[in-house]
């Protein structure tokens, strides 16, 4: 894991300090982590809602016909069989 050393001014840091206390966290570190990863996760569920508005506004939709879904299978075990074994 690497290591980040960051200077804070000390309302900032008495503030994280009691956030992971008062949050159960054993360690300033993983209280931030876990500050980090809501905010990815939070940046990944916008990017979601982009491309799903991008798709929602691209015109209407057509029925997957029989062909599209044979098709679709198709490309599938043509690339499965294309990757290595995994046994």
């Amino acid at each position: 894991m690497a290591t980040m050393n960051i200077s804070l001014p000390d309302e900032m840091k008495t503030f994280v300090e009691n956030q992971a206390a008062k949050e159960g966290f054993g360690t300033t570190s993983e209280y931030l982590r876990s500050v980090i990863r809501d905010v990815q996760k939070r940046q990944a569920k916008l990017a979601f809602e982009a491309k799903l508005r991008e798709a929602l506004e691209s015109g209407p939709s057509e029925p997957m016909t029989r062909e599209d879904w044979e098709e679709i299978e198709r490309e599938g075990l043509e690339r499965l069989a294309r990757e290595p074994s995994r046994r």
